[in-house]
């Protein structure tokens, strides 16, 4: 995955767009993805086209194979 970082038990990756509806457009396909899985980054929508996911496994309380998951199809979007 290319644009994923894990550091500090939290799997992060920014996304820019050209603009702020194309931002929301992403922001709204990863927020049906994630109810799909059940599993919720966080999201920074920021710079006004500008996009940071933050994914960890709470209740375990580190980056699970379930994150790894959910931000490969979050790249295919």
């Amino acid at each position: 995955m290319k644009k994923w970082n894990e550091k500090n038990d939290l799997l992060t990756a920014d996304f820019s767009f050209n603009d702020f509806n194309e931002a929301i457009g992403f922001v709204n396909r990863v927020a049906t993805l994630a109810e799909e899985h059940n599993h919720h980054p966080d999201i920074l929508i920021h710079g006004y086209s500008n996009v940071r996911l933050t994914l960890t496994t709470h209740d375990k309380g580190k980056v699970t194979v379930k994150d790894y998951s959910l931000a490969e199809e979050i790249e295919r979007l």
